[in-house]
């Protein structure tokens, strides 16, 4: 239940501090008077979006701050968010709003705790349930009227409801698998085919030592120049070794000076070293000699072998200019083709195992729909019959009413499209509700919606902005008996232009605007006064109230507005003792 609501710098209020109490709380005033400001305001403290406008003019910082009292349930909750509750009974919210520059910063708390939205939304629904104006087009939204009945449902369809979503999700991350498979499946065909032939074309290269190419090049400039290589290596041959012109071989003036050295020795074996390396060289010329003499008696031509190592040169040079631009890289393409068209080849097994999970989470999906639709189906003929009792005592007595419900795609809802159908005259059929239902009819069945939640919801307050509108005579007053009996188990706030539903309160506040003159300091020195506007709230007592449901019917002549007004709080005292007598007799029959 709401205790106080205190508002600093929001819209029109400079300060407010409210107090409530449980029952029938009825805000009246002028049109305009700033009594939507007030749910606002408590809508604002609570975490809805709010924007800069809000703030006073001339001021940066807005204060809202609302109490309600602890109930087990909301202590519970408390609990494990770790907050603990004022004097052991008490919720505080508050929300702090800033004006920064050109942005907008709030904060908003519960008992002293810094929370975040989430926690605030979840907090909220468990304090009130407030029914805005304009709300009534919403009961011809079929979205709106399957959330709603859900709610009726319960905590068990809405967690079948839960299960569907989750299975939903599951279903749709399953069918873009598939269907992402599905469409690659063209372009993993197309590039098996582009690397079978890759892979055959290498295969048929024979490619296996990286400097094959270099190799080849090597051996062609050798069989290309046999004669040359020839005709060279055997005048090297002569020049080391065995030279038939006038000049002597290498080898021969190695050996006289071998010779020499070796007298010289004998005489000094300083030399000795100088010896070893003329006998060294000696050895290695003798040795290389041998060698060039093998080389080009080796040499021979070769035509057939020069065109097999000039076409396997080309053959490597047309792979190269594909898969290179060396034959090391050719290779390591060929060994990276080779896996890619292994997993390729391999998809073919995976587009099957995704068919085959997106048909099981799709049956999962099915069995889940099916049995939330059989839950809707049940809630469904207990919200029937429970809001046409609803409605009766709301001058409606020959309405019928019907949810239909037919069979769609399942989606992450649920696979049932819902439409409530509602008529309120006899002999006429159910059609749509927003096709046949007035303005006046829309507001007592969103009111009959209400009472049949109230049974269900958590929230404490329920907060109602003009849902008498469009109504009046004996309407008005059967909402008002609606409301008072709401109020009964419920603290009810609620904003009304009716007398004859003002005259149901149990507490009654009048909100009017004044104009007033206000300090303005232009500088240190100098101050100066203007005209500025706020919003007041006012408690009424029983005289004051009879005063103010006689404005409300101010068409009357002035005696004649008293007289009515009397006689609307008359009436209201009888419906009261009413439904006091009702409810005891009710509570004793089922103590029986």
């Amino acid at each position: 239940m709401l205790i106080s609501l205190r508002i600093n710098n929001f819209a029109l209020i400079d300060h407010l501090d409210l107090k409530l109490a449980s029952g029938l709380n009825i805000f009246t005033g002028e049109t305009g008077a700033g009594k939507s400001i007030i749910l606002d305001a408590l809508n604002a403290t609570l975490g809805a979006k709010v924007d800069r406008r809000i703030i006073r003019a001339g001021t940066k910082r807005a204060i809202l701050e609302a109490t309600f009292e602890l109930n087990p349930s909301l202590a519970e909750w408390l609990s494990g968010q770790e907050i603990d509750p004022v004097d052991g009974k008490l919720v505080v919210c508050s929300r702090e709003i800033i004006v920064a520059q050109d942005s907008l910063r709030t904060r908003s708390r519960v008992n002293g705790v810094l929370v975040n939205r989430k926690i605030m939304d979840q907090l909220r629904d468990r304090l009130v349930e407030i029914t805005a104006q304009g709300q009534t087009l919403q009961l011809g939204n079929p979205n709106v009227q399957r959330e709603w009945l859900d709610i009726y449902g319960g905590y068990s369809l809405l967690k079948c409801r839960e299960a569907v979503n989750i299975t939903y999700q599951k279903a749709q991350k399953a069918k873009v698998a598939l269907e992402n498979c599905r469409q690659s499946e063209q372009q993993r065909l197309q590039r098996i085919d582009l690397l079978e032939y890759q892979v055959q074309e290498l295969d048929k290269a024979n490619l296996n030592e990286p400097q094959e190419l270099e190799q080849l090049r090597q051996e062609s400039q050798r069989l290309s120049h046999v004669v040359e290589l020839q005709h060279q290596s055997y005048q090297i041959y002569q020049a080391l070794y065995q030279n038939e012109g006038d000049n002597s071989a290498a080898a021969d003036l190695l050996g006289e000076a071998e010779t020499i050295l070796n007298d010289m020795v004998t005489y000094d074996s300083i030399l000795q070293p100088i010896l070893e390396m003329i006998s060294e060289a000696l050895a290695q010329v003798v040795e290389a000699s041998r060698q060039i003499s093998s080389y080009g008696e080796q040499l021979e031509a070769d035509p057939q072998r020069l065109q097999d190592v000039e076409e396997r040169i080309q053959e490597l040079k047309q792979i190269c200019r594909k898969y290179g631009p060396t034959p090391e890289e050719a290779i390591n393409y060929y060994y990276k083709i080779q896996a890619e068209l292994k997993k390729l080849l391999e998809g073919e097994e995976s587009l099957e195992t995704l068919e085959k999970a997106y048909q099981a989470v799709e049956k999962e999906l099915q069995n889940k729909c099916n049995e939330l639709s059989l839950q809707r189906h049940n809630t469904a003929a207990k919200l029937e019959t429970h809001l046409v009792e609803e409605l009766k005592p709301l001058a409606m007595e020959k309405v019928k009413f019907q949810v239909q419900i037919t069979a769609t795609t399942p989606t992450a809802t649920g696979a049932d499209n819902l439409i409530f159908c509602f008529s309120s005259n006899p002999g006429e059929p159910l059609q749509p509700l927003n096709l046949n239902a007035s303005g006046g009819e829309m507001s007592r069945f969103l009111l009959a919606l209400k009472a049949c939640f109230s049974q269900i919801e958590v929230s404490s307050t329920l907060v109602f902005d003009e849902i008498d509108v469009g109504v009046s005579g004996r309407v008005a007053g059967a909402i008002s008996e609606k409301l008072y009996q709401l109020s009964r188990q419920h603290q009810v706030l609620c904003i009304t232009h009716q007398p004859i539903v003002a005259a149901m309160a149990d507490h009654h506040f009048n909100v009017s605007k004044q104009v007033i003159q206000e300090i303005v300091n232009v500088n240190l020195n100098d101050q100066n006064s203007e005209e500025r506007t706020i919003v007041r709230v006012k408690t009424l007592d029983n005289y004051q109230r009879r005063e103010e449901l006689a404005q409300l019917a101010s068409d009357k002549p002035v005696q004649e507005a008293i007289a009515f007004a009397e006689s609307l709080l008359t009436q209201a005292a009888t419906k009261r003792e009413k439904n006091l007598t009702t409810s005891i007799s009710s509570s004793s029959f089922e103590g029986e």
